[in-house]
C-alpha cells in the first residue's frame, strides 16, 4: 500500500510519500510546498499543482489528508479550507480516494495518545520510520504522520 499523507496549508504544503503496513511504514519522499506571495489564485494553483507532480510521479494508492482545525483565526481556517479544496480537485481529476483523519487520530495512529502534542509526533516519526538527517519543516513531518494514520486505516489498526 503506498499513501500521499497531506498536511494542508495555504502557506505550508507538507506532502509525503509512505508505504508499507503501519508497523514498518517506509517514507518514499517528503517535502514541504511553499507556494508563492501574492495572490490567492496563484498559491491555490501551486498547491493544485504540486498534488498533480506528486500523485503523477508516486502513484500512490490512495491521499490521506488531515480535516480542518477550526481555530479562532476565521481568515486562516478559510485559507486552509482552499488549500484543501485544490487538493481535493486534485484527487478528483487524477480519480485518486481521499481518506481524511482529524488531528486526534493522526495522533492516535503515531503516538497511540490522541491528545499528544506537535513535539511528541516529531519526537515519534524517527522511531516509526528512518529519515535522512536534512531538517524538516513541522508540515514535512506533519505529512508523514498524516500517511502513517493512512496506512494505519488500511489494516484496520486505527
Amino acid at each position: 500500500m503506498r499513501v500521499l499523507g497531506i498536511d494542508p496549508g495555504f502557506d505550508r504544503l507538507g506532502l509525503a510519500i509512505v508505504e508499507g503496513d503501519p508497523s514498518k511504514p517506509v517514507v518514499v519522499w517528503s517535502d514541504c510546498v511553499l507556494p508563492p506571495k501574492g495572490a490567492p489564485e496563484a498559491r491555490l494553483a501551486a498547491v493544485y499543482a504540486a498534488i498533480t507532480t506528486t500523485l503523477t510521479e508516486y502513484s500512490p494508492d490512495s491521499i490521506s489528508v488531515e480535516t480542518l482545525f477550526f481555530s479562532t483565526n476565521k481568515k486562516t481556517a478559510l485559507a486552509v479550507a482552499e488549500a484543501r479544496g485544490a487538493i481535493l480537485a486534485a484527487a478528483g481529476a487524477l480519480k485518486v480516494r481521499v481518506q481524511e483523519y482529524s488531528p486526534a487520530q493522526v495522533k492516535l495512529a503515531v503516538t497511540g495518545h490522541g491528545g499528544a502534542d506537535k513535539a511528541a509526533i516529531a519526537r515519534m516519526i524517527p522511531h516509526l520510520v528512518t529519515l535522512d538527517t536534512r531538517k524538516r519543516l513541522d508540515d514535512e513531518l506533519d505529512a508523514i504522520a498524516v500517511g502513517i494514520a493512512g496506512l494505519a486505516d488500511r489494516s484496520g489498526v486505527r
